[in-house]
């Protein structure tokens, strides 16, 4: 077979591959079934549950948890370990079951895989499964049909097919049994059919000639293969703070144990206080609470129409500082819908109930050279029965009063569809093949001579026409049905357009408030993209595809953040502009719903896949999918991941504030021999009365500003200068004020004591509650705002006191305390709390 089968003739093709017209034989196509593989795209599918569960422990937070559990174990300190050891599973999951419900909802949107083919076999028509089809098979395909492999086409009548999925062309494209030049883009095939793509009208025979992984598509699924995925800011910051705990406890290890062996202390104690600087350092609750912050925010965006695929990009929605977005279907409908029409000298919007002779003539004319209905066919077709409905006219009555004689065909080369009626013909087109062929115009007085200065007009108007987005059709008759192409009578030209959804200005309005540039990317002409962008609000400047063509990646780099909208663009043309912007160091959101736009989408820092349109390779490559394909749902998402990331920063500030102070503290009390806070209180502190009132932060309300805000700058990381004065400050206050009150409840004892313990460890517990208000003043929450956070501390504190006066004291070493001591640990917080006001009040000014 032929290396370029659209460049070879059919018959050659056919002969290639060993078929004639009579198809294969059951029993050679179950030969090649054996030589070539089952027709299926490796990645299409979901993830296995394994895979997903597997993933949720790719952290080093994760693995320095793991390597503190083996220590305790070794130590012998199996409640330690198996505490560990519970968090860590615990964490994992949580993740895999909201990771495993998004594949399950992805799963329910798969639409693109056609299930069966119509194949000649044996000489006779046969239904098979698509994922049986071999090269050599004949198919039968018409309208309406999902192409099932790569094919050639042996016969076509009136064919044509619907590839945006995969070359971006926003048309139909006529398709032919023509061999073309061997050098011919594949956009512009049209002797091929590929994988994916949709029949939108006519019907053919075809040839297959590469199933599976051989397709157009395959080779796509192999690059979206060698694609590694992109970490979100979240995932790096957080690995990043890992590494950085990891690097901290191995160093005070080092530190504390010669210090401790040269002490006269045994082994186990020194492997014991190597535990707990580990626990103290390692924030235990933070994966648990990361996950299950951002997996209440995958709930709350799926019900605004927003499917996430990947728990972390709910977070890195929140950096995004650069959207780049498809136009059909995300800022406008997805729909044609004629507005205007011109008649001889007169424009008419059709949005003020038009009437008159001319005008009912035209939507005549666009309703019956038309093969559409309201609710099938061509889009352009479909707009045209429409109007006419809208215009009171009963399209079904009017096409049985006139019934069609004759018809010839639109096809790309001719830009016109003709029929025949009797004794009238009426004609469709572009507006400058129509005028050509005609030599009259209507006018109120009937037909007159179209002189060049009537042509001109015309012509004009069909810019002014463009000059505002619309696309733009003529329509005409002829009283001699037998000869459509010439002689005809110009009546109109019909404007229509993708009409823009109502939200989506307002939507792009917030999003450029936020500091979030917004750019066009489309496949219109730069005339029609730039009258689109002004009127979104997005802009003027537009940058063509041929240009981005002539540019190298340098220069791309250069214009890119000067350009609103990018017109004629390919799929290809995508992955250039997501490079150019991330070269610039911005974090991009890039949609896409085409089988082309996967490597966008994978690249990007958070891929929006269409749900509606989109096809399944692009799905499967996205981290999130709108189940509406609307921009103002990518607008929302912005502002719940932004408000997610206000609450993930409250919670890791709260944490890590505590782990400061319980380091500083295990750390200074292990110089002078004393192992306070052993590993069980510490994991108590930080997964329990930590860990809820944590989690409660997850659920605080956005801040009325989230949106009045800029990006935030990724490359600063989670822990950047305020939240750095914020856990420094109060953690050495904590640290000073406990060491304070172990030393003076000790009493100068040898060892600790099981009060000094007691004392020490509960008043940790209340100081974190008063750290609680300080850092939601600081970022700006109502302090009554969530009545969660009221319910987590009650039942922190309840947990606290059931360890104090319960069997359970004697696990966590702890004694009852009395009044007295309650006093005590009053003052201390009496005295810590305006400490951390005041350190937060300085930190605001950072």
């Amino acid at each position: 077979m032929s290396s370029q089968p659209h460049s070879t003739p059919a018959d050659e093709v056919a002969g290639g591959l060993g078929v004639d017209t009579e198809g294969l034989s059951a029993a050679e196509a179950e030969q090649r079934l054996a030589e070539y593989g089952e027709n299926d795209v490796v990645g299409e599918g979901t993830r296995s549950p394994v895979d997903i569960f597997i993933t949720q422990f790719d952290s080093v937070l994760i693995w320095v948890l793991i390597a503190a559990a083996v220590l305790s174990l070794w130590s012998g300190h199996a409640i330690d370990a198996i505490l560990i050891t519970v968090i860590v599973v615990a964490n994992g999951i949580f993740g895999f079951v909201q990771d495993y419900r998004a594949e399950q909802s992805l799963e329910a949107l798969r639409e693109m895989s056609a299930p069966t083919a119509t194949v000649i076999r044996d000489g006779s028509e046969q239904e098979v499964e698509a994922t049986q089809l071999v090269p050599g098979d004949v198919m039968l395909l018409s309208g309406g049909d999902v192409v099932p492999a790569d094919a050639r086409l042996l016969e076509a009548n009136d064919l044509q097919v619907d590839e945006a999925a995969l070359t971006g062309e926003s048309e139909p494209v006529s398709k032919d049994a023509a061999a073309v030049a061997a050098d011919t883009p594949l956009a512009e095939r049209t002797s091929m059919l590929y994988r994916g793509t949709n029949v939108t009208r006519g019907r053919c025979r075809a040839v297959v000639t590469a199933t599976g992984m051989e397709t157009e598509v395959g080779a796509i699924a192999t690059e979206l293969a060698t694609t590694a995925e992109t970490e979100t800011p979240l995932q790096r910051n957080l690995d990043t703070l890992g590494r950085r705990l990891g690097i901290g406890v191995l160093v005070l290890s080092a530190l504390v144990v010669p210090i401790l062996f040269w002490r006269g202390t045994s082994a186990v104690q020194a492997a014991l206080t190597a535990v707990s600087l580990a626990v103290a350092a390692v924030p235990e609750g933070l994966p648990a609470v990361v996950t299950l912050t951002l997996a209440i925010g995958v709930r709350a965006m799926a019900d605004e129409n927003a499917l996430v695929r990947r728990l972390p990009a709910v977070e890195a929605l929140g950096a995004v500082d650069v959207i780049c977005t498809d136009k059909t279907g995300t800022l406008t409908r997805g729909e044609m819908t004629v507005t205007r029409l011109w008649v001889n000298d007169s424009v008419v919007e059709l949005d003020d109930e038009p009437e008159g002779d001319r005008i009912d003539r035209a939507l005549r004319i666009g309703a019956l050279c038309n093969d559409a209905t309201a609710d099938e066919g061509d889009p352009t077709e479909r707009a045209l029965v429409n109007a006419a409905e809208q215009a009171g006219i009963d399209v079904e009555q009017l096409r049985a009063d006139t019934p069609r004689t004759d018809e010839v065909a639109f096809s790309s080369e001719r830009k016109w569809m003709g029929t025949a009626h009797d004794d009238v013909g009426y004609v469709k087109g572009a507006p400058e093949v129509v005028l050509e062929n005609a030599d009259r115009v209507l006018t109120a007085d009937g037909p007159e001579p179209l002189d060049e200065e009537r042509r001109e007009h015309i012509s004009n108007q069909v810019a002014a026409f463009a000059d505002d987005a619309l696309r733009v059709l003529a329509v005409a008759y002829t009283d001699d049905p037998d000869t459509l192409d010439s002689g005809l009578v110009f009546v109109a030209l019909v404007g229509m357009i993708d009409p823009p959804r109502e939200e989506v200005a307002e939507a792009i309005a917030a999003t450029k408030q936020a500091g979030i540039d917004v750019k066009m990317i489309t496949g219109d002409n730069v005339r029609t993209a730039k009258a689109i962008g002004t009127d979104l609000g997005l802009g003027e400047r537009v940058l063509a595809g041929r240009d981005i063509e002539e540019m190298d990646d340098a220069t791309l780099e250069e214009r890119v953040a000067d350009v609103d909208v990018f017109a004629r663009t390919s799929p290809q043309h995508k992955v250039r502009i997501l490079r150019a912007l991330q070269g610039r160091d911005h974090v991009v959101a890039m949609t896409g719903d085409g089988v082309n736009d996967a490597p966008a989408l994978k690249n990007a820092d958070v891929g929006v896949a269409m749900g509606v349109r989109g096809t399944d390779v692009a799905k499967q490559s996205s981290d999130m999918i709108l189940l509406d394909d609307n921009y103002a749902t990518i607008e929302r998402a912005i502002e719940r991941g932004r408000a997610i990331f206000d609450n993930i920063w409250k919670f890791v500030a709260y944490l890590l504030s505590a782990n400061v102070a319980e380091v500083l503290l295990v750390f200074i009390a292990s110089l002078y021999g004393y192992l306070i806070l052993p590993a069980v209180q510490l994991l108590w502190i930080n997964l329990l009365t930590d860990g809820l009132p944590a989690l409660a932060l997850g659920a605080d309300p956005r801040s009325e500003d989230v949106m009045e805000r800029p990006p935030r700058d990724p490359g600063e990381g989670i822990i950047g200068q305020q939240m750095l004065g914020l856990i420094g400050g109060t953690g050495l206050v904590t640290t000073v004020v406990m060491l304070g009150l172990m030393f003076w409840t000790l009493n100068g004892a040898a060892s600790v004591t099981s009060y000094a313990l007691t004392m020490v460890f509960t008043g940790f517990v209340l100081l974190e509650f008063g750290k609680l208000y300080a850092i939601r003043w600081l970022r700006e929450t109502a302090t009554f705002s969530n009545p969660w956070l009221a319910g987590a501390v009650g039942t922190s504190l309840l947990l606290q006191l059931a360890v104090l006066y319960t069997p359970l004291n004697r696990y966590f070493g702890t004694v009852p305390l009395d009044v007295g001591d309650w006093g005590i640990l009053g003052a201390v917080f009496a005295i810590c709390l305006p400490a951390y006001l005041a350190i937060a009040v300085g930190v605001k000014r950072l």
